[in-house]
């Protein structure tokens, strides 16, 4: 959400009906390999194209006035993921935080849920039998947590990639917060300006 600002889960909960309401969820699990044999992945983080082209978190809109955000989230999960989020549910104490948006009077809600490996590979395998693949959900893809020796290929080159609203500095605080990559390394990755490509490029 372009535009958007940080506010606290009270005051969004407590935000008018002419609101929308958003839910996603970080999913990450302990990832032990070596890519090449040398370089630690540490974690898998999964993230989705979405149906315009831009990366996201798995969610959506939910219905805070019939359910809970965190009952809304999981049903989001099951239809954007599909029956391997049946094995975990997403709790309140995982919620991380709300950004709004003013003009469009919508507020996404980010939630970070750790799994086991095999889980998220679950989710991986299931996800095209999902009702909303190749719909709404274009395809699942992990978030590469390490800098290759020529300082741009893995998590550098993926940042260049688009983001919507407010996933890149979601992503970008959570890698910080969980300690899924080296401590410190985020703030080089925020300090760097990245280019987005244009159209005629």
């Amino acid at each position: 959400m372009a535009g958007s600002r940080k506010i606290e889960l009270t005051e969004a909960l407590a935000l008018g009906s002419e609101w929308r309401h958003m839910c996603f969820a970080i999913l990450y699990a302990p990832d032990p390999r070596m890519l090449f044999g040398r370089i630690p992945l540490r974690y898998a983080v999964l993230m989705e194209m979405r149906f315009d082209g831009r990366l996201g978190f798995p969610g959506g809109f939910v219905n805070s006035q019939k359910r809970t955000l965190e009952d809304g989230l999981n049903r989001e999960l099951l239809t954007k993921l599909g029956e391997a989020a049946s094995a975990f549910s997403v709790e309140r104490t995982e919620y991380r935080n709300s950004h709004a948006e003013d003009t469009t009077h919508v507020v996404a809600h980010f939630y970070a849920k750790r799994l086991t490996l095999e889980q998220l590979e679950a989710v991986e395998a299931g996800a095209p039998k999902a009702k909303d693949h190749g719909l709404e959900v274009l395809g699942l893809v992990r978030v590469p947590l390490y800098t290759l020796r020529d300082g741009v290929g893995g998590l550098p080159a993926f940042l260049e990639n688009s983001f919507i609203g407010a996933a890149r500095e979601v992503l970008l605080e959570a890698l910080r917060d969980l300690e899924l990559v080296e401590p410190g390394s985020v703030l080089n990755f925020k300090r760097h300006s990245f280019r987005q490509p244009s159209l005629n490029s």
